[in-house]
C-alpha cells in the first residue's frame, strides 16, 4: 500500500473528521470522465438524475473505474483497513447560477449501517469553490451524539427527504473544502456537512463515494449491496455487486435496479412521504 496520508493527516481525520485535498486525477483524467458524464446527459436529455444518480457504478465503466482509484483506496486503507467495500457513489451535480443546495445534515442519521468507520470521498470533475457551493464541515462534530434531525423537503434541496439539523450550526466554526477538478476530499460518516448553492458560470459536479469495511452491517433493511474494491470479504452481509464489463451491462444493470430499491427504502425509512431523487 502507497502512503497518501501522512501521520499528521491520519491525526486530523481523527481528530476534525475530514481532510483534503488529495490529488487523485490529472486533467486529460478529469477531461475524460466530464465528457463521458455529459455524453450521457446529451444522450438523455437532462442531467443524471433519478435511479441513475446513485449507484451509477453499477452502469457504466468509467464510474466503476472512479470508485476504484488507487490514490482513494489507498488514503481509505489507512483509516480503515485493507479489507474495503464501496456502499454507494452519489453524483451532487449543481447547474451554474442554480439555487439547488445542501442543508446541514450528518449521513450516519439515515443510512442504517453499524460502523462509524464508513470514509466518504468527494471527488471533484469541476472546481468546488465556495463561489460554486463547495461543501462546509463542522470540524470534530463526528464525535459525541449525533445532532437532531427534521425533514424540510424543500425543493432546491439535493439530499432526499430534504434533512436539516434542528439545532443551530456555528458558521464561524466550519471549514469549506474547496477542490480543484481532479481533487478529492474524505470525511466520516457522522460529521456534520452542507453546501450552498451555485453562483458561479460552470456546473459543479462531484462524484461521492461511500467506504466502509467489510464487517460493517446494514440494520435499516433485510437486503443491501455493496462492491468490493479491495481485500477479501469474510462477513458476507452484502450481497456483492457484479462489476459491468461496459456500460449498462444487461447483469449488472439488472442487479442495480434491485439495489436501487434497497436504496431507497433506507434513505426513506420511516419518513412521512418519499420524492423522488433528483
Amino acid at each position: 500500500m502507497a502512503t497518501v496520508l501522512s501521520e499528521s493527516a491520519v491525526e486530523n481525520y481523527a481528530k476534525n473528521g475530514y481532510h483534503f485535498p488529495i490529488d487523485v486525477l490529472g486533467p486529460s483524467e478529469v477531461a475524460r470522465y466530464r465528457t463521458e458524464l455529459e455524453d450521457y446527459e446529451e444522450q438523455q436529455g437532462n442531467p443524471i438524475g433519478g435511479a441513475a444518480r446513485s449507484k451509477s457504478h453499477l452502469l457504466f465503466t468509467w464510474v466503476d473505474e472512479l470508485i476504484r482509484l488507487p490514490k482513494i483506496l489507498d488514503a481509505v486503507e489507512t483509516l480503515i483497513g485493507p479489507d474495503i467495500l464501496c456502499w454507494t457513489s452519489l453524483w451532487w451535480i449543481k447547474e451554474a447560477n442554480s439555487k439547488t443546495f445542501v442543508s446541514w445534515h450528518q449521513d450516519v442519521r439515515y443510512w442504517g449501517l453499524d460502523t462509524d468507520d464508513l470514509v466518504t470521498a468527494w471527488i471533484a470533475l469541476s472546481p468546488a469553490t465556495p463561489e460554486s457551493g463547495c461543501m462546509r464541515v463542522l470540524p470534530g462534530s463526528h464525535k459525541g451524539e449525533v445532532m437532531p434531525h427534521s425533514d424540510e423537503y424543500k425543493d432546491d434541496n439535493l439530499l432526499t427527504r430534504g434533512q436539516e439539523i434542528s439545532v443551530p450550526i456555528d458558521e464561524s466554526k466550519t471549514v469549506a473544502m474547496a477542490l480543484a477538478p481532479g481533487q478529492a476530499s474524505i470525511h466520516n460518516v457522522r460529521i456534520a456537512h452542507a453546501s450552498g448553492p451555485n453562483d458561479s458560470t460552470d456546473r459543479r459536479i462531484g462524484l461521492s463515494v461511500h467506504y466502509i469495511p467489510t464487517s460493517a452491517r446494514q440494520l435499516a433493511v433485510d437486503w443491501d449491496t455493496a462492491s468490493l474494491v479491495r481485500g477479501t470479504d469474510r462477513y458476507h452481509n452484502f450481497a456483492l455487486a457484479p462489476r459491468p464489463r461496459h456500460n449498462f451491462d444487461a447483469a449488472a444493470a439488472d442487479f442495480h435496479e434491485q439495489a436501487a430499491v434497497a436504496f431507497r427504502k433506507i434513505l426513506f425509512k420511516d419518513a412521512e412521504r418519499v420524492r423522488a431523487l433528483l
